[in-house]
């Protein structure tokens, strides 16, 4: 058999969550005109690395493989395309970075007006880049996310526009719940243990409401225990109060009140699970381990599930041979600077190729 009688194998290309999840999204129906990048069916590694430091089975599910490079497109999508639908003129949502740059891609994919309220200073120069780029409207509050929120839910009560923050937005956590389906599609059950980091607490609310659809389907036997984590300079979920001025290198969840706080406690008590604080230095460490042992190079908000588990494991709090996965929510060009905060080495040398071999030590 030559190649051009060769079988061809049959690819079935992803067109995004909506396609593929459609059955989960009953508000999504013929009428809705669906507004994708393809989002979704995001990378599922094995941590080599990590199993071996924890004595388990650990999984990274790296949403930064999202069109702009963070979970927030798994519900924008859906958000997007219901307001479209309304005939919506107007996209607003505040925002610590993520949500204002999937919101201005798919707001341009739609080709509606986008507005994003941020907290004036706070935002990391990627995610500002990317939502500037995409043409959204950028208003700079002199406040924090949480004055973000409350004047974009105003002007969403008072005018005719869309507001798409999670929190307010339940066709948001309709489309972020898709990881877990993801997830047990690929390991064929639900995982003993999920992590993953805690801002505004949409992500952990939707990730749970996921786990329950699939277990009640019988799509999966069990669900996981779950294991939220908020930087310690922010974490009104542990502290049990509002951080008026949160302080954290993890700007992606410098959140002093999260709006989805009730989902985020519903999902720790009826998992089982917890909802921890880590510092930024073992953030940062987190970091590095992954990008160095794993080849996941992740912004800081991104690590702090990987940050808490190791903390619970070195507390002897983690039990052996679970399986394990942890949502790393963004990429790590979203914030380079905080990535390498004192800069980095490098070596110097001429064009000649023998000073390049004795400044590595390969000749003498």
């Amino acid at each position: 058999m030559n190649a051009s009688e060769a079988v061809q194998p049959v690819v079935h290309a992803w067109q995004g969550l909506i396609n593929a999840y459609r059955a989960w999204m009953p508000a999504v129906t013929s009428r809705t005109p669906v507004v994708t990048l393809h989002e979704g069916n995001t990378p599922l590694i094995r941590a080599t690395h990590l199993s071996g430091l924890t004595g388990c089975e650990v999984w990274l599910k790296v949403e930064g493989a999202n069109p702009t490079g963070s979970f927030k497109d798994r519900g924008m999508t859906v958000a997007v395309s219901k307001a479209v639908e309304a005939g919506t003129e107007m996209l607003v949502c505040a925002s610590t970075g993520n949500t204002s740059a999937s919101a201005a891609a798919f707001g341009a994919r739609a080709g509606v007006r986008t507005v994003v309220l941020v907290p004036k200073g706070a935002v990391a120069l990627g995610k500002l880049a990317q939502t500037v780029q995409y043409g959204a409207e950028v208003v700079e509050l002199t406040g924090t996310f949480d004055d973000c929120l409350r004047v974009a839910r105003e002007l969403a009560a008072e005018h005719p526009v869309a507001l798409v923050n999670s929190a307010t937005n339940d066709h948001r956590l309709a489309g972020q719940q898709t990881v877990a389906f993801e997830i047990v599609d690929v390991l064929g059950d639900a995982p003993d243990l999920h992590c993953l980091p805690v801002g505004n607490a949409g992500n952990i609310t939707a990730l749970w409401r996921g786990y329950t659809a699939y277990e009640k389907a019988g799509r999966a036997s069990r669900r996981p225990r779950i294991w939220g984590f908020q930087a310690a300079g922010a974490a009104p979920l542990v502290l049990g109060r509002t951080v008026e001025a949160p302080q954290t290198v993890a700007s992606a969840i410098r959140i002093g009140n999260p709006a989805s706080r009730d989902g985020a406690l519903a999902a720790r008590d009826e998992s089982g699970g917890q909802i921890s604080a880590v510092s930024d230095e073992q953030i940062l460490a987190a970091c590095r381990l992954l990008a160095r042992h794993e080849g996941v190079f992740v912004e800081p908000a991104s690590a702090v599930g990987v940050a808490g588990l190791l903390a619970e494991h070195a507390a002897g709090r983690v039990p052996a041979a679970q399986r394990i996965v942890i949502t790393v929510t963004g990429n790590g060009l979203k914030d380079p600077q905080a990535s390498i905060p004192e800069g980095y080495h490098s070596l110097e040398t001429s064009t000649a190729t023998s000073d390049v071999a004795r400044a590595l030590h390969l000749t003498s």
